[in-house]
């Protein structure tokens, strides 16, 4: 498999108009494994290549094709956010806003959360979802957890690239803090 792999079965899903939980459900393949693909991160054995092009309804001399014409180019996308503006989300236990809402097959999804749970009880379950992510805090102080790692204490410009698939929490034990999640592929989040 090229680099290219990936770039070409997104086209392809996109042609389509499918999410990588659509691809998923049609072709058998699990969507962190779909997402990795996409990202370059990983191979796909022969059997999940040909189960990937049976629910594309592309042979594979096509897929070979697509690979073929994926070069990146620009596209001019541009999405401007204004302080306070976006979609109310939520993530787990906390609030926040969408951004760049308005943009559709987004490479990575931007959301700024404001932080309030105090601990692990008011956040409920870890927030998990397919994909890397990187959360910046802005302002406050936050502690993130995880099921992998200590609870890890974080301060306005600290930052953290995670697997979201292992599930998180982001905690202010103190006063409310602000945080810049960034979660890979077009990740949404309870509205």
């Amino acid at each position: 498999m090229s680099d290219r792999t990936g770039a070409a079965i997104r086209k392809l899903r996109l042609s389509r108009g499918w999410s990588l939980a659509a691809l998923s459900e049609e072709s058998g393949v699990p969507i962190s494994t779909l997402s990795r693909v996409e990202l370059g991160q990983n191979a796909l054995n022969y059997e999940k290549l040909m189960r990937l092009c049976r629910a594309l309804e592309v042979d594979l001399e096509g897929l070979v094709t697509r690979e073929a014409e994926t070069t990146p180019a620009a596209s001019g996308r541009r999405s401007v956010i204004r302080a306070g503006e976006g979609p109310p989300t939520r993530v787990a236990g906390n609030t926040g806003r969408r951004t760049a809402s308005d943009l559709l097959s987004k490479s990575f999804s931007p959301i700024v959360i404001d932080v309030t749970a105090r601990d692990l009880q008011a956040h409920g379950p870890l927030a998990v979802h397919a994909g890397e992510a990187y959360v910046l805090v802005m302002d406050g102080q936050v502690e993130f957890h995880s099921h992998l790692y200590a609870p890890l204490p974080m301060g306005a410009g600290d930052g953290v690239y995670f697997d979201a698939s292992a599930g998180y929490a982001l905690i202010a034990p103190g006063l409310p803090a602000r945080v810049l999640l960034v979660a890979a592929g077009e990740t949404t989040f309870g509205s």
